[in-house]
């Protein structure tokens, strides 16, 4: 069991980080710019390694934005962010593979949409990763429905 380590970001900060790469994944799509795509994938190879608060979106807004629009601190998980960085690197870096191959361009720019639309839902607070991370690191994994046993055994259910 992975422990909890709490990180101070500004709220802000996180925000703009989040709603930033939905909307480069939005506009990667919408202008079919692969160039796009593999910023957006190392801008999360780097959250990944150099955590999230000294990811390159929560850097610049802190030394942009937030001096302008201060705003409360908030705590994250470090473990839970790093792994749904790296979990998004590997979504951007699958889609790069794709939209690289004519073969399977196409495939590529379906699977962006999928991407921008999970990062949409991210963005709005969702981090279905940050979750999963979550689940299966918090004591045996019993956060989640997938994960629980029923009574007396798998076999038993129903006697």
């Amino acid at each position: 069991m992975t422990a909890y380590k709490p990180v101070p970001v500004h709220k802000n900060s996180f925000a703009f980080c989040r709603y930033g790469l939905a909307a480069l994944a939005w506009l990667a799509l919408l202008i079919q710019s692969r160039a796009i795509v593999i910023v957006a994938g190392v801008i999360m190879l780097l959250s990944a390694v150099l955590k999230v608060q000294r990811a390159p979106l929560i850097v610049i807004w802190n030394i942009t934005g937030e001096k302008l629009y201060s705003s409360p601190v908030e705590l994250l998980d470090e473990n839970a962010m790093r792994f749904a960085h790296g979990f998004g690197f590997v979504l951007f870096a699958l889609d790069t593979t794709l939209l690289g191959w004519h073969s399977t361009a196409l495939a590529g720019w379906i699977f962006l949409g999928a991407i921008a639309t999970v990062k949409t839902i991210g963005a709005l607070g969702f981090c279905a990763a940050s979750k999963m991370y979550t689940c299966a690191t918090s004591g045996g994994g019993k956060c989640c429905a997938f994960w629980r046993r029923p009574q007396g055994g798998f076999f038993t259910r129903g006697r």
